[in-house]
């Protein structure tokens, strides 16, 4: 079947009033005209409403990226950064609706850059900047952004991310560990939230599955301080006889 007959069948489920995660002209064209066969090996596949695994990331359902652009609210000659480039279908859409020229992608797994890489230039968007970094940390060099759109959970909106904002500018991202909302940061503060979503942690420096040792993250590293830290010291500890030991 023609992927693109196959495309338009997606776009418009998502826009039915069951899903009606779909809403504004601007992205229902947007996503009719990305083939995210480029994107998801599997051409069968590829239009299926539901998330894939590929290279140790989550390849996120249409339903999903619909409803992360549509908080993010993308105009055209807006400058966006995707923190979480994955395999580079949600950049593409985002070309689409600001120019290639204006959206810029990181992801901390560089094997996951250079799939992303692969699959923009493959689908008509090689413009689209795509280059390694922690997600933490942004793209200081590029800022400011009009959009910044966090593709991982937080605990909190990442201080750089929100530092790299423009004025007026809008940070969506999964907020929340265990629990997560979609939210949206302007000025620092969550203006809105969105409804519940699941997306993977962020991942510090270390962290990646590509990574050549793995043996202790950073965040491990953390943990284990804090514990040592909150831990009895020496002279705490019940079951050490003290004055029988310093009479020996």
């Amino acid at each position: 079947m023609d992927p693109a007959v196959v495309r338009d069948d997606m776009v418009d489920s998502l826009e039915h009033e069951s899903k009606g995660c779909l809403r504004s002209e601007r992205l229902s064209v947007a996503m009719r005209e990305v083939p995210r066969e480029a994107f998801v090996a599997e051409d069968r596949g590829a239009y299926a409403d539901r998330p894939f695994e590929r290279l140790g990331t989550r390849v996120l359902a249409p339903s999903t990226v619909a409803r992360l652009l549509e908080a993010l609210d993308v105009q055209e000659g807006d400058s966006v950064l995707v923190v979480g480039a994955g395999v580079g279908y949600t950049a593409a859409v985002v070309a689409e609706l600001a120019g290639e020229q204006h959206v810029h992608a990181i992801d901390i797994a560089r094997r996951l850059v250079i799939d992303a890489r692969q699959n923009l230039a493959e689908a008509g968007y090689d413009g689209v900047l795509v280059d390694r970094r922690d997600g933490a940390e942004g793209l200081p060099e590029y800022a400011p952004f009009d959009r910044v759109l966090l593709e991982a959970a937080a605990i909190s909106p990442p201080a750089a991310l929100v530092d790299q904002l423009a004025e007026d500018g809008r940070l969506v991202m999964p907020l929340g560990a265990g629990d997560q909302s979609l939210v949206v940061v302007e000025d620092g503060d969550v203006t809105e939230r969105l409804g519940g979503v699941a997306f993977q942690p962020m991942l510090v420096e270390g962290e990646q599955a590509d990574t050549v040792e793995r043996n202790r993250t950073r965040r491990e590293d953390r943990e284990f301080a804090r514990r040592n830290a909150q831990g009895r010291t020496g002279w705490e500890q019940e079951w050490i006889d003290w004055d029988d030991a310093v009479g020996r």
